[in-house]
């Protein structure tokens, strides 16, 4: 009982002398970047393939197909485009080949420059300024490096 007692004491002594004696403070400063890119996107959807009952309503599915067109293709530019492909072969003979691409992500501050139809084809232009996102991003996840550290005994 008295070495449990022992090695106890012994331990917590450890434990203590481990422990810093002192506080710190810590400043950060933010992290600009050099260059502020300013990306366009585009996107296009045909009026006379969407679903509806009219033209104004066609028009309407055309004119939000094509705003969504022009957000994956932004998203594309930002993040990339994720493809998976597979080849299958039978007696040396290519008997399957299947290819899928696919976008993720989340795209915050693009505007909208200019919304169009030509022919019979709706058309929405995207901007993305890099600035802005920037703004926006540090307001709730601000990129910051250490400045200083203090140290307070």
């Amino acid at each position: 009982m008295k070495l449990l007692l022992s090695a106890s004491v012994v331990a917590a002594l450890l434990v203590a002398g481990c422990s810093p004696l002192y506080n710190r403070h810590v400043e950060y400063a933010d992290v600009k970047p050099e260059a502020f890119p300013l990306v366009r996107a585009v996107g296009y959807a045909p009026i006379s393939a969407q679903l509806g009952a009219n033209t104004e309503h066609k028009m309407l599915q055309a004119m939000k197909a094509s705003k969504l067109d022009a957000y994956r293709e932004l998203t594309e530019i930002v993040y990339g485009q994720k493809i998976d492909a597979s080849n299958q072969l039978q007696k040396m003979v290519l008997a399957d080949e299947k290819l899928s691409a696919s976008v993720k992500g989340v795209i915050t501050g693009a505007r909208v420059v200019k919304t169009y139809a030509v022919d019979d084809v709706y058309i929405t232009e995207l901007e993305l300024d890099f600035e802005q996102v920037y703004q926006l991003y540090q307001n709730t996840k601000p990129r910051q490096t250490i400045k200083s550290v203090r140290y307070y005994y």
